[in-house]
């Protein structure tokens, strides 16, 4: 079945009509629309989409930036759709079918330019820290204080009253700092002989 990924930023200014009349060119069946910035990573259209294809599926989008916010998180909607849904992804103006050789091929360099662009920052940022450090002034990354409903919640995640996601949501926290936290409030615990 041929499906077709379609979006748009603004739902005032812009028209899908132009990405619609593209898909239905190339004999598309089901068409998912999504109206909202690609930055936004809750995209309800685009996860309905990712959970009805099905093996050998084809599907389409205009564009590789109307279907993913980043390179990385582009290559991860490919290994899903690939590899996982066994279907294919055709992306228009850029050419790419991952069905055929070049396609995978281009994939391949995307990924690699993805990887050398993470190196290169990487490189960046330690050349600086090795600078700061030279000049004494580098101090470390900022330490993050435990938020003061923290006890309250930890205590009710641990005794498994919540799930970590709830946790992580009535303490505020991205899901890194939530289990960097966690491991060292319980590394601390352990010393004590608490928690």
């Amino acid at each position: 079945m041929k499906v077709g990924y379609v979006r748009v930023s603004d739902p005032i200014s812009q028209n899908p009509q132009r990405q619609i009349e593209m898909m239905e060119e190339r004999g598309v069946e089901k068409i998912f629309l999504d109206r909202c910035s690609g930055k936004d990573i809750e995209r309800p259209e685009l996860k309905n989409m990712l959970s009805f294809i099905r093996e050998n599926d084809e599907i389409i989008v205009e564009s590789f930036s109307r279907l993913a916010r980043s390179v990385k998180n582009l290559l991860e909607l490919v290994e899903f759709i690939t590899e996982k849904k066994k279907a294919s992804l055709i992306s228009i103006k850029e050419s790419i079918d991952t069905n055929t050789p070049a396609g995978k091929m281009m994939l391949t360099i995307i990924g690699s330019i993805s990887q050398f662009e993470r190196e290169v920052l990487l490189e960046r940022q330690r050349e600086g820290i090795a600078i700061a450090r030279k000049n004494n002034k580098y101090k470390g990354r900022k330490k993050i204080d435990y938020p003061n409903n923290w006890d309250e919640v930890y205590n009710k995640y641990k005794t498994r009253e919540i799930t970590g996601n709830t946790a992580m949501e009535l303490l505020n926290l991205k899901r890194t700092t939530f289990y960097k936290l966690k491991k060292e409030y319980e590394s601390k615990g352990d010393s004590n002989g608490e928690h």
